[in-house]
């Protein structure tokens, strides 16, 4: 049936759920935020959100994370998909003196071994939750065209690691890697990626679902303050903080009145999708560099009431899998565009 809800656009929640604090330079693996997000789910379920949690090797392995994942799935209220660092997740093959230290970018390593680590992180998740996962992100947002061979040849379906205007090039991973992907110019439409090169539609059954974001515009004196403290390491971060080039449909803790300014402009161009994402670990106080404190979550709570509360009349709740079934019909109608 057509009903006005299949007509709208998607909402679709993404959570990548990892251990506690992973940008911590730390080996200790904890995983104490997968007791926060209960809190989360129900917020969710009030505003009939369905969120897609992609899980990590180290958080699948968490009886606290275990059970949480399966009451979702026996409520049939979200999705678990697959989230993968390259550090954690075995076959531990060392690349650098310290990984925990570099974090490795998947892509980094040889073929095969990228194709164990995904299997390894599939396969826990078949073997906790009874479900093949289809949905995927890649830790640090790293993906490239064998990553995504591997990802379709293991029964992946919708990836979401792209972030359109978004270059990654002061980032690293290992030394002498091959360094980060530059998105800047990736489409912030969903097409099926092209294996051979994945900044282009191509004819596999790989979507990709690319993060809500757009560039921000400044003024003339601000845009030239930021080229210029954009040029250091340490002003380069200043900058990144007070003056950011994008705005993201992720919270950061300033940034409500953005995610709600992006929900709009998708509804004014008519676009099927937007994506929001966070990480498991920014529900917990000192879970991440972002929230500290529980004030600073109470925070981030009530700007997801905002923001959640405007969605929910105005879009459907999707999760990944869902949206990837639905794509391929929502995008043929005349008149209608997903381009960001």
């Amino acid at each position: 049936m057509d009903t006005c809800e299949n007509r709208r656009p998607s909402f679709i929640v993404t959570v990548d759920v990892e251990a506690d604090d992973a940008w911590s330079p730390s080996p200790e693996i904890r995983t104490e935020n997968a007791a926060h997000l209960p809190r989360f789910h129900k917020l969710c379920e009030r505003h009939g959100l369905r969120p897609t949690y992609l899980v990590d090797w180290t958080m699948a392995r968490s009886p606290v994370f275990q059970r949480f994942g399966r009451s979702v799935l026996e409520r049939g209220t979200g999705e678990i998909g697959m989230h993968l660092h390259a550090w954690t997740t075995p076959p531990l093959v060392p690349l650098t003196g310290d990984d925990h230290r570099h974090k490795p970018f998947l892509l980094e390593y040889p073929e095969q071994v990228v194709a164990a680590k995904v299997e390894t992180a599939s396969a826990i998740l078949r073997e906790v939750f009874g479900v093949s996962p289809v949905s995927h992100r890649a830790g640090r947002w790293m993906l490239d065209e064998t990553y995504a061979r591997v990802l379709v040849e293991q029964g992946y379906l919708a990836d979401c690691s792209v972030t359109p205007h978004v270059s990654w090039s002061h980032d690293r991973g290992a030394p002498g890697g091959p360094g980060p992907r530059d998105y800047s110019r990736f489409p912030g439409r969903p097409y099926f990626l092209d294996l051979g090169d994945i900044g282009r539609e191509g004819d596999s059954p790989l979507l990709e679902v690319p993060m809500t974001i757009v560039p921000r515009r400044y003024g003339l004196l601000a845009g030239v303050a930021r080229e210029l403290c954009a040029r250091t390491g340490p002003t380069r971060r200043v900058a990144r903080r007070l003056l950011p080039a994008t705005a993201w449909m992720r919270p950061n803790g300033r940034n409500r009145d953005d995610m709600l300014r992006l929900a709009r402009r998708a509804l004014a161009r008519r676009h099927d999708h937007v994506e929001f994402m966070l990480h498991s670990s920014e529900l917990m106080p000192g879970g991440s560099p972002y929230f500290r404190t529980r004030r600073g979550v109470d925070r981030l709570y009530a700007d997801l009431e905002t923001v959640f509360r405007f969605v929910s009349s105005r879009f459907t709740g999707r999760t990944l899998a869902e949206f990837r079934a639905l794509y391929p019909a929502r995008v043929r109608p005349a008149g209608r565009t997903s381009a960001l």
